[in-house]
């Protein structure tokens, strides 16, 4: 007899299982498929890179995973205009010296601007207007890194014989590969431990009665500044 309230075994094999069973045997074939398939889509995708387009870094979500860095859906609006007010090196073939003043100063205006949230998914970077930056490290690391983007940035005219405001030049275009693979991945650095020498301070310090303290400080802080408040209108009058 089994113990606790758990069923009596009692098993029942009468269902022909020989003709439920699944097989792998597709498994060499799907792979040449996976294969031929990624090989084709980076031949219709040329030259972009055959990742796709650049993600940010961000948190995982809940108190388990936030301190695990991964890819995010796309850059905030605020990212890409920080990042491209210094959108020189994206327009490196502009001459604005030469232009009119009128567009000179228009130029200049879009360059401090930022980039257009249109622009971005052109060049192979994702864009997602929903995200919000909640930290200033954040907003900084996924500066820099379409800044690093920017740098390494070669723009193919939409016509081989036509380029226009922000195409990279022939010399740059003569030597640009497709890029295979990941590129710019995330690194995942690992938090080193400080040892430090126990001081006698350390010693005689009691965490666990400032941590009350300051718990009854904040309970009362209501109470007191409504108390500090009676007490200065008291002597007002």
């Amino acid at each position: 007899m089994v113990k606790h309230n758990n069923v009596i075994p009692n098993g029942h094999f009468k269902k022909h299982w020989q003709n439920y069973v699944k097989t792998w045997f597709n498994q060499p074939a799907r792979k040449t498929r996976r294969r031929l398939a990624r090989q084709k889509k980076a031949v219709k995708i040329f030259p972009r890179p055959t990742a796709g387009p650049l993600r940010p870094i961000v948190h995982g979500q809940t108190l388990k995973y936030n301190m695990k860095l991964r890819a995010g859906r796309g850059f905030s609006l605020e990212e890409l205009q920080v990042s491209m007010k210094a959108c020189i090196a994206l327009r490196r073939s502009i001459n604005l010296v030469n232009l009119e003043n009128e567009v000179l100063q228009t130029g200049r205006e879009e360059l401090a601007a930022g980039i257009p949230k249109k622009l971005a998914p052109t060049i192979g970077i994702s864009v997602d207007h929903r995200r919000r930056n909640r930290s200033l490290e954040g907003l900084q690391t996924n500066v820099q890194r379409l800044k690093t983007y920017k740098a390494k940035l070669v723009v193919f005219p939409r016509r081989a014989r036509k380029f226009k405001a922000g195409d990279s030049a022939p010399e740059e275009l003569a030597t640009a590969t497709q890029v295979q693979g990941s590129y710019m991945p995330i690194v995942h650095e690992k938090p080193t431990v400080e040892l430090v020498k126990v001081t006698s301070e350390m010693k005689s310090f009691k965490a666990y009665d400032k941590l009350r303290i300051e718990r009854t400080n904040k309970r009362h802080v209501g109470a007191r500044l409504k108390k500090a408040a009676e007490a200065e209108k008291e002597e007002k009058k």
